[in-house]
């Protein structure tokens, strides 16, 4: 085993917490994706990003990251088709924050609210930022309205200062930007009050420039944070050019340090205090008030820097005392980066330390502990986790593997799965170690017949204008590569479809959602999320008759507590497997066939919904077959019983918001109108859809009246017998609809297929402002003379989307002609063979 193997895990286990931090900004901010990599401002200065070795070695980790080509062009391709949402969830969770630290006081064009950021992380908390807080002060005006006095300005600095006291954790000073870290703690009132007039002179929006008045601010801030036992943040050492960075070394605080009224403050030097690290070293190692922290010294150092610096920080300073941030700011990538470097530089000193006798492995394992967790606990009074992170959110985020992988000779094979134009799940398996070297970047060859094949066949459909010749290159996404829970050996990842790396094949399924996706969200800012149900049917087999045959695990009821109590072991297992794939399962139950049972994921993004689809089907099917059980998710596995679907619950968000429900503005059905014109698209387009989303002949033996699938083309609220339901689920105010339901999708429908074409018909709705029929509030059966009928096969379905030339545009001509090739040959199949479905259950 190596040396610092102890030292190297703990670093990589560690929850780190982001002590010092900024507000996160929309994707249309105005604030330029390269302040990411620099502290540089205005377009001149940035121009110059792209050639520094900061910016070269990150752009390089994030594509990593997000599994792109290393350009810039790519990376902000990502940011843009994946939204806001999914690459902060994707960069918090490969960071692994456990508590962040927000100064809100840094303003910037389109930043999203403190309460917004705890969605991603566990335990979020604010810095109070002293001179913005001031400012707003002033810009109010006085409370009589009169012009300030130093004094009516001081009670109500110090009362809202202490009216906070319980709402953060500690103050924050940019003095340095302003007029130096020399700050007079005895400045004179006089003094304090020719600065106020310096500053109101200047007008408003007020902007605090004034020494005197800075100082003033400062010792009044550091009285009250020493009443309540708050630290404050002090910037120190470099930043961007407002600053001037002669006034800004930490040995001009002499003047607090040596206050006798200010010796039990808590003081942190930011930012490593670079270049004057070493005198930041000294003054923590002299006084016992003053603490260290290293955020934005890394990363934005080249490593070499990062790594003199840290050292330079514990030359003479407790490692008690050294505390870890990011000072991540506007960018989610920032905050990656920073815990990201961190780690690798802190193994790299704490390591040197050891070989140098320095430190034991023992020490350095603690050092890690408090340097990126215990010591900013304790320091800022915090609890962690506090409260779970949302499980929509952290499902954004199943794209990263949470734990340490097994070791290089233990895992031996790595399974790259794709969903055919069928529905079904395949995969093709490497060797680690070719995996790493080759197929990683380049791929594995894949026949083009693979988007061909049926249910029955495993050849290309005629008709598809594919065939066994041409060849294309099934490329790992890196995001979603996972070690398998029930086989520990192994690795499994998604697979994307190119022609040549870097270039999507036309195609391919989850690119095809991508492509629609970036569609809604470039016309009209938004976001479909969704939530799969998915019903399973688990069958044990028996020889009847010298033959081999696969029965209903049980004849159980619906929600019956014994049919739980009978497969919990296999339940538990799946249960626990996805909560490792950081897949949500938010509810279970027996359902209503003969060994049926039903598991709801939770709601995220479309594309990471399928994505958890995909590999909650392999979960579950593996997981039986471990217990000798199989699991099948077909529609009809038995004609006389009840049939299983996949109903996903559909919204629509803008900025993280769910958009969908009624606000301000609604229609009469209590959602909003972006909500209805999408959900009318849905429905006008609905007997077209089916072919996505019920993709095979047994589909429509389960689409019958009076079994809660929805055979006629209505809406309902909370109507079970409708294609289409509205839903208020609980902790929705009543009448309020958050989401809706499509019930007419099933186990074998190609997620990606399927979402996109709901996406493309809910364009659709938005472009046209499609409005909603009336609801049907009773079962629609009993209108079936008013009510139109869904398509009773697929073949109906397919006469459906022959007409429907918005789906032809947007899903690709030649995708829709492989898909509607592949269903001819369904149906031929299924017609000339009519027991032919009952195979299935080994394929679906």
């Amino acid at each position: 085993m190596e040396k610092f193997a102890q030292l190297r895990e703990a670093i990589e286990r560690v929850e780190v917490v982001d002590a010092h931090a900024h507000n996160i900004v929309a994707l249309d901010s105005g604030v330029h994706f390269l302040s990411c990599f620099s502290e540089a401002t205005g377009e001149e200065a940035l121009s110059h990003v792209p050639h520094t070795i900061n910016f070269k070695r990150s752009l390089r980790e994030i594509s990593e990251l997000y599994g792109t080509e290393s350009s810039l062009p790519a990376v902000e391709e990502f940011r843009r088709s994946s939204g806001l949402e999914v690459i902060t969830a994707t960069c918090f969770k490969a960071a692994r924050i456990s508590t962040l630290l927000i100064d809100d006081g840094f303003e910037l064009d389109k930043k999203q609210e403190i309460k917004w950021h705890e969605k991603f992380v566990p335990c979020v908390r604010r810095i109070l930022r002293i001179e913005r807080l001031a400012e707003q002060i002033l810009d109010e005006g006085s409370p009589s309205g009169t012009t300030w006095t130093l004094d009516a300005f001081t009670e109500k600095f110090v009362q809202k200062l202490k009216s906070l006291s319980g709402e953060v954790v500690g103050y924050k000073s940019i003095a340095a930007y302003r007029s130096g870290l020399d700050i007079d703690t005895k400045v004179t009132v006089e003094q304090a009050e020719k600065g106020l007039y310096d500053v109101l002179g200047v007008g408003s929006p007020v902007r605090i420039a004034n020494k005197n008045f800075i100082d003033y601010v400062f010792t009044c801030a550091l009285e009250v944070a020493l009443c309540f036992d708050l630290p404050i943040q002090i910037h120190t050492g470099f930043g961007d050019k407002d600053l001037d960075l002669r006034l800004s070394n930490p040995l001009h605080l002499r003047n607090i340090l040596e206050d006798k009224r200010f010796s039990k403050s808590r003081l942190v030097l930011l930012h490593a205090s670079y270049p004057f690290t070493k005198e930041a070293s000294y003054l923590a190692s002299v006084y016992p008030q003053v603490y260290l922290d290293f955020g934005l010294a890394i990363p934005k150092l080249s490593f070499h820097g990062m790594i003199s610096s840290v050292k330079e920080l514990m030359d003479l300073a407790s490692t008690r005392k050294v505390m870890f941030s990011t000072d991540g700011c506007a960018f989610p990538e920032a905050f990656y980066l920073g815990a990201k470097k961190a780690r690798e530089v802190v193994f790299s000193v704490l390591r040197d330390a050891c070989i140098a006798g320095d430190l034991s492995i023992q020490d350095a394992v603690a050092a890690v502990k408090d340097i990126f967790a215990d010591n900013a606990k304790e320091f800022y009074k915090i609890k962690v986790a506090e409260k779970p992170i949302k499980s929509e959110v952290l499902a954004f985020a199943s794209n990263l593997p949470t734990e340490i992988s097994a070791s290089g000779e233990d895992l031996v094979l790595v399974r790259i799965i794709w969903v055919d134009a069928s529905g079904q799940q395949r995969c093709r398996v490497v060797p680690r170690k070719r995996f790493h070297d080759v197929v990683k970047k380049n791929g594995v060859g894949l026949a083009c017949a693979c988007m061909a094949m049926t249910s029955a066949v495993d050849g290309p459909a005629d008709g598809t204008n594919l065939s066994g010749v041409g060849e294309v290159r099934l490329i790992p996404d890196m995001l979603t590569k996972y070690t398998i829970p029930w086989a520990k050996q192994q690795e499994m990842v998604l697979g994307d479809m190119h022609l040549t790396p870097g270039e999507a094949w036309e195609y391919c399924p989850r690119e095809a959602l991508r492509r629609v996706s970036k569609l809604l969200r470039d016309e009209f800012n938004l976001v479909m999320n969704a939530g799969f149900e998915n019903e399973f049917v688990l069958l044990r087999n028996i020889a009847r008759e010298e033959k081999e045959e696969w029965v209903p695990f049980d004849t159980k009821p619906y929600c019956s507590t014994s049919a739980f109590d009978a497969v919990f072991p296999i339940l538990q297992e799946v249960t626990s497997s996805l909560q490792s794939l950081n897949i949500t399962v938010e509810q279970l139950h027996a359902e209503a066939g003969n060994g049926q049972f039903e598991m709801a994921l939770g709601y995220t993004v479309c594309t990471k919904a399928a994505d958890n689809l995909v590999f909650t089907r392999e979960t579950i099917k593996a997981v039986a077959r471990k217990h000798g059980i199989l699991a099948t998710f077909l529609p009809k596995y038995a004609l006389d019983d009840i049939g299983s679907g996949s109903h996903v619950h559909i919204s629509l968000s803008e900025n993280g918001e769910n958009v969908f429900m009624a606000r301000g503005e609604s229609t009469e059905h209590g959602m909003s109108n972006v909500g209805e014109e999408f959900m009318a698209g849905v429905l006008t387009h609905l007997p077209s859809i089916l072919v996505f989303t019920a993709p095979i002949p047994n589909s429509y033996d389960r689409i019958q009246p009076n079994t809660w699938s929805g055979a006629y083309l209505c809406w309902g609220k909370e109507n079970r017998e409708a294609p289409l339901r509205t839903a208020c689920p609980p902790g929705v105010p009543n009448g309020v609809v958050s989401n809706f339901e499509i019930k007419v999708c099933d186990g074998c429908a190609n997620p990606y297929l399927a979402l996109a074409s709901i996406i493309v018909a809910g364009l659709d709705g938005l472009r046209r402002h499609l409005k909603l029929p009336k609801p049907v509030d009773q079962n629609p059966d009993n209108l079936k003379e008013e009510i139109q009928r869904l398509p009773k096969s697929l073949s109906e379905s397919l006469e459906a989307l022959e007409k429907d030339t918005l789906m032809r545009d947007l899903i690709g001509e030649k995708l829709l002609t492989a898909i509607k090739g592949v269903r001819k040959a369904e149906i031929k199949y299924h017609a000339e063979n009519k027991d032919a479905y009952k195979k299935l259950i080994h394929r679906y």
